[in-house]
């Protein structure tokens, strides 16, 4: 799949843990590695926008396109 998740990326330059970030959005630790593995086939905006809060950042920031050509 061409889009890339680059959650952990952003999790370890705001020095935060999967478990209190997954506290903080309302998920649970479990729905967020499957978000951070890239695993998920969809994503809620509103689960973005709660892990956009919590991280200061934008979906750009978590979310990659690349062409697999």
């Amino acid at each position: 799949m061409p889009i890339i998740v680059n959650l952990d990326v952003m999790m370890a330059r705001r020095k935060i843990s999967s478990n209190e970030l997954a506290e903080r959005v309302g998920i649970t630790a479990a729905n967020l590695s499957v978000l951070k593995t890239g695993k998920a086939k969809a994503v809620r905006f509103s689960t973005l926008d709660k892990i956009c809060q919590a991280l200061d950042c934008q979906p750009g920031d978590i979310l990659e396109w690349k062409n697999e050509e």
